[in-house]
């Protein structure tokens, strides 16, 4: 599922920067995601680098995205074509522990 930011937000802009795919932009209050870009940062990290990054834990999974890793990660490919995702992809979905 994708994520997104709840009005906890403190508009700090930690999470932008973090976002591989540009999903993360300037709200009028607080910051959004695109739900479309978004991937849960599947191809990239073995979690979600805005949940990590977010000093008041408001970069939450929305239950109206619900989404597998299969979809992500096509969607990481068509986002970033020149990237080579390989078999063995960082996935929050592969982390074990």
């Amino acid at each position: 599922m994708a994520i997104k930011i709840t009005e906890e937000c403190i508009n700090c802009g930690a999470c932008e920067p973090e976002c591989p795919n540009d999903a993360i932009s300037e709200g009028d209050a607080i910051y959004v995601i695109d739900p479309d870009l978004c991937t849960e940062c599947v191809g990239f990290d073995d979690h979600e680098a805005c949940q990590a990054v977010c000093p008041v834990e408001c970069c939450l999974p929305d239950p109206k995205h619900v989404e597998t890793e299969d979809l992500l990660i096509t969607r990481a490919k068509e986002l970033h074509p020149e990237k080579d995702f390989g078999a063995t992809y960082p996935s929050r979905f592969r982390k074990s522990g």
